[in-house]
């Protein structure tokens, strides 16, 4: 039981129901929208009475055909909480910003006083307007928000773009698969996945590596166990032994840090005997004899050492994956969230290519999606180098096309990134921000370093649903909508563009998301009207040429399209790149990948390696599951999971409270046994402020994705 309530819903006699009676109370109403948590994106129903939502139940979507995991189930009362935001807040006059007393409510609620939205708007828009004309449009920067939808996440950027006058604009995918990214879009000229998750049961052989679904993408990983059930084979690699390691053929428990090592050795076995699609890399592909030499030396016997996986192992997995009819690979956060993350990407695309294991169904790459738009929002230029549909804001025909579509001119200078900006702040440079649904305060690494700089701006505006870490350091905080309260669009780690329809109102004074964007830009000056979700949603079409054939009404009728989807009509394409890769040749390149340690490895001081992460229960930083009354009855408390053998050695029970610290802060949390965790290693999830994990966490970065070590750096374990 994993406590998603499938079979309440499936029960055909009632004999199973929600608790509290919920099922027992008459709905006013029905709607149809989707789940606002991982990127599996199930469709569901809100059952509403006046303005509360009662239940939820899964519905026949394309990605999840009626299933819901817990979080989507019955993690939606967040939105009734009491304590939801629902007037704008003033900083008061001599209150200072404490990056330290983030956690005493007290002193956080008194430090602002209640502002009408004249008056906010006001402000805001008279602040940013003197920091840009003395500083430079470059003295501000935005953060988005994955959680956003299409619409909130184009204007947000176009109003940074525009009105700020900066690139300076990002968002988590920065924290998360920024390296996937950018290894794909160098090797096969696309940042998108090229299969949809369901095409697991259309595989022969399913690689899953530095994922674990069953957390993270609950729906997704029912799909994998059952193609295992109709005969799929099953590879798990990970350094943490997940549920979905019991359905595997082959278990990979290879050492953290050591990817490159263990997928250069699979290339080289694959090269070694001939496993090779001949025609498809002389057809297909560019750099094949650089791989080939960069790999030459990476045996499974040297590399053994390395990774931690026998040769035998490591021969037995390369000449499954590459000998199937079709094999199909998912990764996570496990791969993208090291310095090396780029390189992990690149080792995996490389295998996909020199297999002919891409495009064709049950084939291809799929970097798995953390939150629900964090493609949607990619897509539509939520990113510091990149306009919507990833062109790049240094190519001049990219910057002409838009300085026409927005009658603006533009800067041609990639913006900062999240730990960047977070530099820059300290170093002076960037004086003002604006974020939207994020809580860098939480999320961002070496967290001690991120809030002391956030203190540090001369203005910050926080635009959320609830008082976040973020938003008690904020001089202006707005009353923004949740997910069930505006209608919007979300695109889902598969490409489906899908219809989330408001279901209730939003509390109070609290404005849906669009309205306070478009009403700070029309308070800087800008010549905006937009009067519907729609009229967004149509701009984005001129702009963006991957949903150019996706229409309003179509999405209100069919609720869900695949993109690309180049004209009206169109199905789209699940599949891609059956024929040729969008590169400039149109062939793939084979990009070498050599192995490097992590940028901090553990000593005697700091002897054991962090791994964080999320849990089943709570979603990211924790401000929407923790107000979750189900999801927080089951994990009310920060813990950490260590092996049993190590909870041993250091004279530590389960439920014993431990204090973890590396070189740059500590926590303290209760322990439990993990026998899935190995010896040496700690995880933790990174969603409970009273034990910020990612105090401890690195900043060092991938230096071509720009993402944090998050998966990896050096700690202590004490017994309290």
């Amino acid at each position: 039981c994993v406590a998603c309530g499938e079979c309440v819903q499936a029960c055909p006699t009632g004999a199973l129901s929600p608790a509290k009676a919920a099922a027992h109370q008459p709905a006013d109403k029905t709607v149809d929208s989707v789940c606002p948590y991982c990127g599996v994106g199930c469709q569901l129903t809100y059952h509403v009475k006046g303005n509360t939502i009662l239940r939820v139940e899964g519905r026949k979507g394309p990605a999840n055909e009626g299933r819901l995991c817990v979080k989507g189930r019955y993690g939606f009362d967040y939105v009734h909480h009491e304590q939801r935001l629902t007037q704008p807040l003033i900083r008061r006059e001599g209150v200072t910003k404490n990056p330290v007393d983030l956690l005493d409510p007290d002193q956080v609620n008194s430090a602002f006083r209640p502002a009408t939205w004249d008056e906010a708007l006001a402000l805001i828009a008279g602040r940013f307007k003197q920091i840009k004309s003395t500083h430079g449009g470059h003295a501000l920067a935005g953060f988005g928000s994955a959680k956003c939808s299409n619409e909130e996440a184009y204007l947000f950027q176009k109003l940074v773009r525009t009105g700020f006058g900066t690139n300076n604009v990002d968002h988590c995918t920065r924290l998360c698969h920024a390296s996937s990214v950018a290894a794909l879009l160098e090797g096969i000229g696309s940042g998108a996945v090229s299969n949809p998750v369901m095409d697991v049961n259309q595989a022969e052989v399913i690689f899953v590596i530095g994922a674990n679904p069953t957390v993270n993408h609950p729906v997704g990983a029912t799909w994998i166990k059952n193609a295992v059930k109709n005969g799929a084979k099953l590879i798990v690699a990970d350094p943490r032994r997940s549920d979905l390691a019991r359905h595997a053929t082959h278990f990979l428990q290879f050492k953290a840090d050591s990817d490159v090592a263990l997928l250069n050795a699979l290339l080289h076995i694959i090269i070694e005997e001939n496993l090779i699609d001949r025609e498809f890399i002389d057809q297909r592909t560019e750099g094949f004899q650089e791989l080939k030499s960069n790999v030459a030396s990476c045996t499974p016997e040297a590399m053994s050492s390395i990774c931690g996986i026998s040769p035998a192992e490591l021969r037995a997995v390369a000449r499954l994956y590459a000998t199937s009819s079709a094999s199909i690979i998912l990764w996570g956060m496990g791969i993208s969230q090291h310095t090396h993350g780029t390189d992990n990407a690149r080792c995996l695309i490389s295998l996909a290519l020199i297999t002919g294991q891409i495009g064709r169904p049950g084939t291809g790459l799929h970097p798995l999606r953390g939150q629900n738009n964090v493609q949607g929002a990619s897509d539509a230029g939520l990113i510091p180098m990149m306009y919507p549909d990833y062109q790049q804001v240094c190519n001049p025909e990219a910057q002409k096309r838009f300085e026409a579509l927005w009658n603006t001119a533009l800067s041609n200078t990639p913006g900062l990134t999240v730990v960047e900006t977070m530099q820059a702040i300290l170093a002076g440079e960037v004086k003002g921000m604006y974020i939207l649904g994020e809580n860098p305060a939480m999320s961002d690494p070496d967290l001690n370093h991120a809030r002391k700089a956030l203190a540090a701006l001369d203005f910050l505006v926080v635009q959320d649903i609830f008082l976040t870490e973020t938003a008690s350091l904020a001089d202006v905080v707005l009353p923004a909508s949740a997910f069930p309260e505006k209608t919007g669009t979300f695109t889902n780690t598969d490409r489906l563009v899908q219809l989330g329809q408001q279901a209730i109102d939003p509390p109070g004074q609290a404005r849906q998301d669009l309205w306070i964007i478009q009403s700070i830009a029309q308070a800087m000056g800008l010549d905006w009207d937009y009067n519907s979700v729609e009229e967004v949603f149509d701009e984005m079409r001129r702009a963006m040429h991957s949903i150019e054939g996706i229409t309003w009404q179509r999405l209100q009728r069919e609720h869900a399209l695949v993109y690309p989807c180049a004209h009206e009509g169109d199905i789209g394409q699940a599949v891609v790149f059956t024929e040729h890769f969008p590169t400039p040749n149109g062939k793939a390149r084979l990009v070498p990948a050599r192995y490097r340690g992590a940028a901090e490895t553990p000593d005697l001081q700091f002897p054991f390696v962090l791994i964080t992460g999320r849990q089943l229960e709570h979603w990211h930083t924790g401000s929407m599951t923790r107000r979750a009354s189900v999801l927080d009855a089951i994990e009310p408390e920060p813990t950490a999971l260590l092996h049993p053998e190590d909870l041993k050695a250091l004279n530590i029970k389960a439920g014993n409270t431990i204090r973890l610290q590396s070189r740059r802060g500590k926590v303290e949390l209760f322990a439990r046994a993990d026998t899935g965790t190995p010896p040496g290693h700690v995880f933790v999830p990174f969603c409970y402020a009273e034990a910020a994990i990612n105090k401890l966490t690195h900043a060092a970065l991938d230096p071509d994705g720009k993402i944090p070590e998050f998966k990896y750096c050096a700690i202590a374990v004490h017994k309290k």
